[in-house]
């Protein structure tokens, strides 16, 4: 039976595109469902799962897992083959570190820009804590690529779970125009050019669905 990935609206839901794109990327077999954000049947489906009342949420079976990260461990665990985490140990050990940093800071990243696939790349000014946010990143992004990133594009050479989790900041420093450094420029641009991204955000650019509280531009809706 194939798994089955409860999911947000693609233009914003940056937690749903996190396990989503790891699934994608792996080329595992799923199912997508889709629960528009703030409908009568977001909830209506949620309810009665033992989740938080948020997506993603992942059935296998009897098994239902959320959070994006616990769904991209549960997943890695179960297609080893599949090599979202790296095999060396010590790469291991940092991608599974700054995934969970990622899983767990960056607000000030979070709130003030928020992924949007839909909005056209326009520059915004940050402040200070967004962009102490961003030199984090940054900074790991760099460290990443400059120890294991040497097979490839992504921060351990191939596409794999820290990859997924830095995917929607990806697309935020993208769409809000944030200067950033060779490294992480190119960075950006290997996630925006990976075959699985570009199947979500073209489904993104197809929904009609709009979310006021991640349009920076309230009540302006650009498109």
């Amino acid at each position: 039976m194939a798994y089955r990935l409860i999911i947000a609206n693609k233009t914003y839901s940056s937690w749903s595109l996190r396990p989503w794109l790891a699934l994608a990327a792996a080329d595992i077999p799923f199912t997508e469902e889709l629960v528009p954000l703030g409908s009568d049947a977001f909830q209506a489906r949620l309810a009665g799962l033992g989740t938080a009342g948020r997506v993603p949420v992942l059935i296998d079976g009897e098994a239902v897992v959320w959070e994006s990260l616990a769904i991209i461990s549960y997943v890695a665990e179960r297609h080893p083959e599949a090599g979202l985490w790296p095999q060396d140990p010590l790469a291991r050990a940092m991608a599974q570190a700054i995934s969970a940093e990622m899983h767990a800071g960056f607000g000030a990243l979070r709130n003030a820009l928020p992924m949007n696939l839909a909005r056209p790349v326009e520059p915004r000014s940050i402040d200070a804590p967004v962009r102490k946010d961003v030199d984090r990143i940054c900074a790991l992004w760099t460290a990443a690529r400059a120890r294991f990133g040497g097979a490839g594009p992504f921060l351990f050479g191939a596409f794999g779970a820290a990859d997924a989790m830095y995917a929607p900041v990806a697309t935020r420093l993208r769409t809000y125009g944030v200067p950033l450094d060779p490294v992480s420029a190119a960075y950006v641009d290997a996630i925006h050019a990976h075959p699985a991204f570009v199947r979500w955000r073209e489904a993104a650019l197809e929904e009609s669905w709009v979310v006021a509280e991640d349009e920076i531009d309230w009540p302006t809706v650009k498109r």
